[in-house]
Order: structure tokens, then C-alpha cells, then sequence
């Protein structure tokens, strides 16, 4: 087994791109003697220089003393062919996405390093079993997916294909941890570990839009606001670039068989075609000035008319009440009622309690009301009923979102979906609970794990909303996973593993 802490570690990176100079970079840092190689002339010479500048620019913000830096930029060697590889004791790929390369690479590097030296993939797409089954020595090859910018985003997915040996994921791991860097370890199976839980927050989301729920922006208020995500989904559909996004979740959709979770928004097909790709282009779902400063999208006040006595549920109480409302006990005396359903639309929650559609709506109780409330009303509440209601829920300045109609209103449903996409995940063996919610954090940046997630919600009632979506849209997209039920119906926490 290779000791990734020795001293005289040797390490080769083959591509000088973005993800190769970046990877280039932290082994450099961490000790090891890092050989680089482009098959475009001067890729590599470039590599090193802007390496350089990175190592000065962390000098000159003092996270670096330059003695480091100058070490550092030492240990980088840029080399003229793979031949030069032969004294590495472990190969880090970063060339094109292409599988037919990448094996190429492969059979052309084992002709030259030791049958010890490790062949590791930054593949973030491409089967790592594949890419071995093109090796003599198929079990060395392991994959080793990093993030843009590599030496900020402190994750590693290390994954092991099917034929690879435990001493090479072993070492994997332990060269990350020299690094700095958290290695999370997961099967070779479509997306790995984040790629595959993030197929729950972009999709329902714009599976919301699609319904004509609300709006884009509404939507991306909502989820920041209430459910204390860092960015909305179309604002951050623009950043990674809608083209992108669209081509990765077509092609998660596909490699996994057409699983309902995973389904493509039409929505995206059009927008791909005439261009508003985002920020690279000047317009997505936001348009971006020069500086790329994003539109602000103003939202409607709200309505200054409040209602004069209302009926609720009893989760609801006592904020109407700090809000002033003078409550009535019987529905029938009310001019607004207000209900709190979990997981199902206003309709259901008006017809189940008896009340008139007409006068009703409902509030988002999951995530609290302190920073947005989401306002829903049936297909036939009365525009009178909305504006007073919407009064009501603004009187103390904290902003209301109004949507149509919609079983898990909005927060609900995509915290929900992602909660079951996750628990899928583990329920799979994929990855273990802990570097499930690890990896999400670090490589999402989400405010918890989905395991995490739910256990704050709290796994039944996660259940309940997705039990509600199923029943009444009959889509197997909600169908909620094995691990969640399970465990929900034991009281249990989503991180207990089996």
C-alpha cells in the first residue's frame, strides 16, 4: 500500500486546465513533488506561471509566508512527455471528458510508472470502471473527482470502480486529508456523490415553475428566505450557465434510465435555443448589466386592507394574533380562513376541514415566519380574500410570497425532493450517511446535508408531504425512498445507518 504522507512523495498531473493547474497547486502545497504535463505546448509552462500568481496573491493577503510559496512553485516541475512520469508513485488525470482519451491516457501511462503507482481520475461524469477496464491492472485505477476552484473547495470525491483494490481508495484518502482537503468515499455509479443530490433542488424547482406555481423569482425568494438556502435556483442556474445545467440534467436523466426524480424541464429546451444561457450571455432567467450585476426584481406591495376577523388553524394562532387579527372561534363568522397543510394544496386543506374554498387560503408552517411567509390560495379564492389575507401576513414587514395553488407549496416540496433524493443515495450504498451530508455541504454549499435537512424538518413530516405530492399528482417522482420511510416511521434520526 502506498504511504501518501511519506516525504518523498512523487505525484504527476496529465492536463493543465483549470482543474489540473488547481490540482497541481495543493499537491505542490502539501509536499509532493508534482510533475505536470500538457499535450498542448506551453499549456503547462502557463500552469506553473499562474500558479505563481496565485501563491504571490495568498503572500500578499498573509495566509502564505513567501519562504511557502517560493517551496511550493519549487516543487512544481512541468515535464515534455509521459515519459517523465515513471518516478511518480501516484497519477492524477485532468484532460478532456472524453472517455476513448482518458483510457488512452491510461494504457499509454502503464507502459511507464510502476505497477504500484496509482492511476486516479478527475472524471466528474465518465464511469471510472470503464476507463480501467481499458488497464492491465484495472484495480489501481480509482476515480478522484475535485471542484472549481480546487484549493477553496476542500472536497474529494474519492470512488471506487468495481474492480479497484481497498489500499488504493485507502491512499486516496489519505493524500486528500494531507492536503487539506475532506475525502468522501462512494461507489462508481452516475454523478457520484454530489453531482447525484443535487438532481433535487434545480429539477423541482423548476418543476414548480412548470405547474405555473409562481414565478422564477418568487421561487428563488422563497427558497433563500425561508428555507435559508444561500442562493435561488434560477440565480443559480445563471451562474453555472443554462446550456450546462440543461446538457448535465438530460444526461443524468438518461444514464439512469429514465428515473422520474431525475426528469428534464422542458422549459429549459427553448431558452437553450434562443440563448439566455445567464450570466455569460447577459440574460437568463435575470438579465446582468456589464459588471454583471444582476436585475432587481421589485416585488409587489402588499395590499394595505386587512381582514376584519379571521378563523385558523390552531398552528397558525399565535402568529395572527401578534399580527393583530381578531380571531373568530367558528369559521363561518370569518372573513379569512386560514389553514397549515403539510405536503397538500389549499383545495384539499379547505375541502378536508369543511371550510368554503372561496374564503380560504393557506401558510407555509415549515420553516417558520420570520424572514418570508408564502401565502396560497385555492383555484377559487376570492381576490378580496388573497388582499386581505396577504394585508395581514405583511402587517409587521416581513415580506409574503402569493402562489397559485400546489400540494407542498414551494419549500416544502424541493426540500423535500431533496431529502429523498439523499436518502436514496445511502439507501443505495452509494455513500455513507455522514459523507452524504459532508459532500453536500462542502461541494453544494447548502446550509445542511439532506440527511441533515430533514432531520430538521423532521423525517415524518418530510414523509407526510411527499406521501400527499404522491397521492395526488400519482407521479412515481414523489414516491418517498425506503431509508426516509423507514426511518420516520421508527422516530429515528435520516443519519442512522444500517
Amino acid at each position: 500500500m502506498l504511504d501518501a504522507n511519506r516525504s518523498d512523495l512523487v505525484a504527476g498531473v496529465a492536463g493543465a486546465g483549470t482543474m489540473g493547474r488547481g490540482i497541481a497547486q495543493v499537491l505542490a502545497q502539501c509536499g509532493a513533488r508534482t510533475l505536470v504535463y500538457d499535450a498542448k505546448p506551453g499549456a503547462a509552462t502557463a500552469a506553473k506561471e499562474a500558479i505563481g500568481k496565485t501563491l504571490a496573491g495568498l503572500v500578499q493577503k498573509g495566509r502564505l509566508s513567501q519562504s511557502d510559496a517560493d517551496a511550493a512553485l519549487a516543487r512544481i516541475e512541468v515535464v515534455e512527455s509521459l515519459a517523465a512520469f515513471r518516478p511518480c508513485h501516484v497519477m492524477i488525470e485532468a484532460i478532456v471528458e472524453n472517455l476513448e482519451a482518458k483510457q488512452s491516457l491510461f494504457r499509454a501511462l502503464e507502459d511507464v510508472v510502476s505497477e504500484t503507482c496509482i492511476l486516479a481520475t478527475n472524471t466528474s461524469s465518465l464511469s471510472v470502471t470503464a476507463m480501467a477496464a481499458a488497464c492491465r491492472r484495472p484495480g489501481r485505477v480509482a476515480g478522484y473527482h475535485f471542484f472549481n476552484p480546487v484549493p477553496l473547495m476542500r472536497i474529494v470525491e474519492v470512488v471506487a470502480g468495481e474492480l479497484t483494490e481497498p489500499w488504493v481508495v485507502e491512499a486516496l484518502a489519505q493524500l486528500a486529508r494531507r492536503f487539506g482537503h475532506k475525502p468522501v468515499h462512494c461507489r462508481d455509479t452516475p454523478g457520484f456523490i454530489v453531482n447525484h443530490a443535487g438532481r433535487g433542488y434545480i429539477p423541482e424547482s423548476l418543476r414548480v415553475l412548470q405547474e405555473g406555481v409562481a414565478d422564477f423569482a418568487t421561487i428563488d425568494r422563497i427558497l433563500v428566505d425561508a428555507a435559508g438556502f444561500r442562493m435561488g435556483p434560477f440565480a443559480l442556474l445563471d451562474l453555472v450557465g443554462l446550456d450546462v445545467a440543461h446538457g448535465v440534467m438530460q444526461s443524468f436523466h438518461r444514464q439512469y434510465y429514465g428515473e422520474p426524480r431525475f426528469s428534464p424541464s422542458y422549459l429549459c429546451d427553448a431558452r437553450v435555443a434562443a440563448g439566455l444561457l445567464g450570466r455569460k450571455t447577459g440574460r437568463g432567467w435575470y438579465r446582468y448589466g456589464a459588471d454583471g450585476t444582476p436585475e432587481k426584481i421589485p416585488e409587489p406591495p402588499a395590499p394595505e386592507r386587512k381582514p376584519d376577523a379571521v378563523w385558523c388553524v390552531p398552528e397558525l394562532k399565535e402568529l395572527l394574533l401578534r399580527l393583530g387579527a381578531r380571531l373568530e372561534p367558528e369559521p363561518k363568522a370569518a372573513e379569512v380562513c386560514f389553514t397549515a397543510p403539510l405536503g397538500k394544496d389549499a383545495t384539499t386543506a379547505a375541502l378536508e376541514l369543511g371550510l368554503d374554498p372561496a374564503r380560504t387560503v393557506a401558510v407555509d408552517p415549515l420553516f417558520g415566519f420570520a424572514k418570508r411567509r408564502t401565502l396560497m390560495t385555492t383555484p377559487v379564492t376570492k381576490p378580496e380574500v388573497r388582499d386581505a389575507a396577504h394585508a395581514l401576513l405583511a402587517a409587521d414587514g416581513v415580506p409574503v410570497s402569493v402562489i397559485r395553488d400546489s400540494a407542498g407549496f414551494v419549500a416544502q416540496r424541493v426540500v423535500a425532493h431533496i431529502v429523498n433524493v439523499g436518502c436514496d443515495i445511502v439507501q443505495q450504498k452509494i455513500a455513507s450517511p455522514e459523507d452524504l451530508d459532508q459532500a453536500v455541504m462542502l461541494g453544494l454549499n447548502y446550509p445542511k446535508g439532506p440527511l441533515a435537512m430533514g432531520d430538521a424538518v423532521g423525517p415524518a413530516k418530510i414523509l407526510a408531504v411527499l406521501e400527499a405530492m404522491h397521492e395526488l399528482s400519482r407521479e412515481p417522482r414523489y414516491r418517498p425512498s425506503p431509508w426516509l420511510r423507514r426511518r420516520a416511521r421508527l422516530g429515528v434520526s435520516l443519519l442512522t445507518p444500517e
